[in-house]
């Protein structure tokens, strides 16, 4: 599998380690992840937002793992935060496991909560 990266001289540059675009060529097939919610194997969820993202950046791997990938076949995600002050400390995390891969993101402030 080859990925090009592809961000137009006529668009904005992108920042903190993301494509505006990806070509995708020379796979034989494709892996769609239903959304990781920070939930551990056995139902418990940590409290805290930090060990929540890397929570949900795990159960990604583990999901790329058992269809036999790496973080180097993810080519996009979606993250949805409830409240905006996450937005930094996601950031972060999502480069720490990413490192220098740089896929097709979207992030989405939902304002969502589920208290149940």
């Amino acid at each position: 599998m080859q990925i090009r990266r592809i961000n137009a001289d006529a668009a904005p540059v992108p920042t903190t380690g993301y494509s505006q675009a990806l070509a995708v060529t020379g796979h034989t097939r494709m892996l769609f992840i239903s959304g990781q919610t920070p939930v551990e194997a056995d139902g418990t969820v940590p409290a805290d937002f930090e060990t929540q993202c890397r929570l949900a950046w795990r159960n990604v791997e583990a999901q790329l793992a058992a269809a036999g990938m790496t973080l180097d076949n993810l080519v996009m995600h979606r993250t949805y935060l409830a409240d905006r002050r996450y937005t930094h400390l996601n950031r972060s995390t999502r480069i720490e496991f990413l490192g220098g891969r740089e896929t097709a993101l979207t992030v989405v402030i939902a304002g969502i909560f589920d208290d149940a």
